[in-house]
């Protein structure tokens, strides 16, 4: 007996990469059907999840279709989130400035829009909270991880804490927060990922950092 006969839904995953697998050939089952050699009615069960393959039939259906065995029980990427392929590299000293008297942020890989994250380089120089002015808060969640100095984190919610190099604090965005430098440099950095749904969060944060204070001019800003 070559096919083995499972109760509804036992093998549904097996189905799923199947139909995954031939969907992504743009093939029909009745196309895998003679590539393969098998019968229209067992593809047709085991992509319903109805039944299993011997492991004599999962070669017979891998070699037709010229695939490796393993992507037939590797889940397929979720329905609706369909691989895309972005990609963008940041390098050193690259990225979109906005300089301000207190803090640099430089935003990275700005050529991809609407992602997901937003990644930004951050660089801290004010010192308290009124040198830094009112607490941020944006759509998401974010992380800030510490790569230089010490960092004061102020938030709506918890009393300060003080993060150092290699230090990170993740949170929720629409809190009020702010980070300052707490160390005996001029300033502290850090990397921040920002996360949202909001598909123009990166103009949000553009907005944020840049409010009320004018960005100073290259040679004005502290060495």
């Amino acid at each position: 007996m070559s096919e083995i006969t499972t109760p509804e839904g036992a093998n549904s995953q097996l189905g799923q990469c199947l139909k995954a697998a031939r969907q992504a050939r743009g093939l029909t089952l009745k196309q895998v059907a003679e590539r393969t050699g098998m019968a229209l009615s067992t593809l047709s069960k085991v992509e319903n999840g109805l039944m299993s393959l011997t492991y004599d039939k999962l070669l017979q259906l891998t070699s037709g279709l010229k695939m490796e065995i393993a992507e037939l029980f590797n889940p397929a990427p979720a329905q609706g989130r369909p691989v895309t392929a972005r990609r963008s590299i940041s390098r050193a000293g690259q990225g979109q400035l906005i300089n301000t008297k207190f803090y640099t942020y430089t935003y990275q890989c700005t050529d991809l829009i609407g992602k997901r994250m937003v990644p930004i380089v951050a660089e801290v120089r004010a010192r308290s909270l009124d040198e830094f002015g009112p607490l941020l808060r944006h759509a998401g969640e974010e992380y800030f991880l510490v790569t230089s100095g010490r960092v004061a984190v102020h938030t709506e919610f918890y009393a300060p804490e003080i993060l150092g190099e290699g230090d990170g604090i993740y949170l929720d965005s629409t809190m009020g927060h702010a980070y300052l430098n707490a160390g005996e440099a001029a300033s502290a950095k850090g990397v921040c990922l920002c996360t949202s749904e909001a598909p123009d969060l990166y103009d949000q944060l553009r907005q944020i950092a840049s409010r009320d204070v004018a960005p100073l001019a290259d040679d004005e800003l502290p060495p």
